[in-house]
């Protein structure tokens, strides 16, 4: 027969074996600090390892509005009015792309 701290113990083991370099580490209630530095370390194993940690200490990259300003009319092409245009990872400036796929 198990005692009740033994299965805690055991659990705790599990869990703390559940996350190494093929995943996080799991979270145990109450043992926040420990898992906030294991966490760390797995972030370090990674190859966009900076992006990862710019969007945990930063937030996820963030899309946004663009405004796209007048352009005068040519020989060859319209005017265009001042208009605004969802942010896509298609007009995302080259540099935000690791970002936006770490988020």
């Amino acid at each position: 027969m198990t005692t009740p701290n033994n299965n805690r113990s055991q659990m705790h083991n599990d869990i703390m074996a559940a996350g190494f370099k093929d995943r996080p580490p799991m979270l145990e209630i109450g043992r926040y600090a420990q898992w906030q530095s294991r966490f760390m370390r797995y972030v370090d194993t990674k190859p966009n390892m900076k992006e990862l940690k710019k969007c945990i200490f930063n937030g996820p990259y963030v899309m946004i509005r663009v405004i796209v300003p007048i352009k005068a009319a040519t020989k060859t092409d319209p005017a265009i009015p001042e208009h605004t245009i969802q942010e896509t990872y298609k007009n995302t400036l080259p540099e935000n792309h690791t970002l936006v796929e770490a988020a």
